[in-house]
This record gives C-alpha cells, sequence and structure tokens, in this order.
C-alpha cells in the first residue's frame, strides 16, 4: 500500500510511522501547517515540531513534507468557530479540524493520491457488513473518537490508527525503546497554535 501519515511531531504520531515500517511499509510523511509563522504571533513552536518530523523522516528514511494549511484553516474552522460563539454555542476546533482540514482539504490536496492516509489518533475502524465503522480505541482515557466523529464513511474507508490498539503507556514505552526524539515529549493542548493572536467576538474583527 501507498500510505500518507500525517505527523504532528508528537509521541503518537511517530510511533505511528514506526509501527508501519515495522510492517514492512514505506510511508510518505507529511506535517499540516495551520499555525501562521509570522513573528510574535506563536507561543507553540511549529519549528520544534517540524524538526521532531524531520527527525522520524531520517530516522526511517521517508520523504517528508510540509502542507501549508493556514489559510483554509482560518477560513473554514476559525471562521466557524468564531461565528458560532458570536451566537452563544460552544464548538469544537478539533472536530471541525478533522473534518475540514485533516480529511478534507488535505485529502483533496495530497491525500487522495495515496491509498490511504494514517493517523496518530486513538481510534480504531471496524467493518460490519461491508462497510467501515468508526471504533473506539483499548484506551478509554486516551480515546479520540469524539474528535472524529464527523469524519464520513467514504474519509474511515481510506483512514488508518495504527496505534489504536495500544495503551498510551505502551505507545510512550514503544517510543523510548526505539528511541524516537518525541518519546517523552508532552501531549498536544488543542488550539494552543493561536498563540499571542488577538481576536474578539464583534463581527470581522478577527484576524490572523
Amino acid at each position: 500500500m501507498n500510505i500518507a501519515v500525517l505527523l504532528s511531531g508528537g509521541v503518537d504520531s511517530s510511533v505511528a510511522v514506526h509501527m508501519l515500517c515495522e510492517q514492512g511499509y514505506q510511508p510518505s510523511l507529511f506535517y499540516i501547517q495551520i499555525s501562521s509563522d509570522e513573528a510574535g504571533t506563536m507561543d507553540c513552536s511549529m519549528e520544534e515540531d517540524i524538526e521532531i518530523c524531520k527527525s522520524v523522516s531520517r530516522r526511517y528514511g521517508l520523504p517528508f513534507e510540509v502542507v501549508e494549511l493556514h489559510h483554509q484553516y482560518w477560513e473554514e474552522v476559525v471562521g466557524y468557530m468564531m461565528e458560532k460563539l458570536r451566537q452563544g454555542f460552544t464548538p469544537n476546533s478539533d472536530v471541525m479540524c478533522n473534518r475540514l482540514i485533516k480529511f478534507g482539504c488535505f485529502e483533496r490536496q495530497v491525500g487522495r493520491f495515496f491509498d490511504a492516509t494514517a493517523t496518530g489518533h486513538y481510534a480504531q475502524t471496524i467493518n460490519y457488513k461491508g462497510k467501515i465503522w468508526l471504533g473506539t480505541a483499548v484506551d478509554p482515557l486516551k480515546d479520540q473518537t469524539d474528535f472524529l466523529a464527523q469524519v464520513d464513511g467514504l474519509q474511515l474507508s481510506r483512514t488508518m490508527f495504527p496505534i489504536g490498539g495500544l495503551m498510551k503507556s505502551e505507545v510512550r514505552h514503544i517510543a523510548e525503546k526505539a528511541r524516537l526524539l518525541a518519546a517523552r515529549r508532552r501531549d498536544s493542548q488543542g488550539i494552543c497554535f493561536l498563540g499571542k493572536t488577538h481576536y474578539d467576538l464583534t463581527p470581522k474583527s478577527w484576524t490572523d
């Protein structure tokens, strides 16, 4: 299979790559850039993420590419969030990012050229009566199926979750045993990439 892997710079996606390579695959690696690289606007280190991704690429001799989807993210996900907040709702950016960016824009721009796209999500896919369904991960505390709830069946049929059958502790152990750079890196905190960006809920007042 010709597989694309979405890397984040974290331990989960790094171990996903390791497991695919252990199974004999030679996937292509991609990092989706959804944060601005303008000086002074970020608290999180996109550069650190990319360096860790590059280390995984070098470690396994795999191609790596940064896919810039910053403007699409701000238009489709952040715009949606701001509008829902103004209406008094509590939107979930991760749900929309998975649906519109990771399994939306990326799929149309890159993923469609591959047989499948793998991620480091804690989830599983289940083939039941000829249809692909979203299944919960083995680790109930790390399960991320709620964030994948709006990914449709067609998208799921082209998706792989290599670590969905593992506990988080097992993922950390694999990373440490394989001496992956992200082995002890803390888990990401959702929308931290918004950093110091100023925005409020008045119409058309927020900018990137």
